[in-house]
């Protein structure tokens, strides 16, 4: 039987490997920490565990978009403004 979640799993896993590419860490750190997430969890069967795992996921990315805005946006006001006002 397949699992009905495979395709948000996959999604979820590519997404945030993606989001990965810019962490402050590094890449490969990002992508060592995202894999061993994802293998510890890789034999979870219970369809609301898996709900609440790929919600998780979901939080995490909004979470690292808003790293990287307010890291674009520190960058752009550190350019362009004077820091001795």
């Amino acid at each position: 039987m397949a699992n009905p979640f495979r395709g948000q799993v996959i999604r979820l896993y590519k997404t945030l490997l993606y989001l990965g590419r810019e962490y402050p860490q590094g890449a490969a750190y990002f992508r060592g920490r995202l894999k061993s997430a994802f293998m510890k969890n890789k034999d979870e069967t219970d369809p609301g565990k898996i709900q609440k795992l790929v919600a998780r996921g979901d939080f995490v990315i909004k979470e690292l978009e808003a790293l990287y805005f307010l890291r674009k946006y520190r960058a752009m006001k550190k350019r362009y403004y004077d820091p001795e006002k």
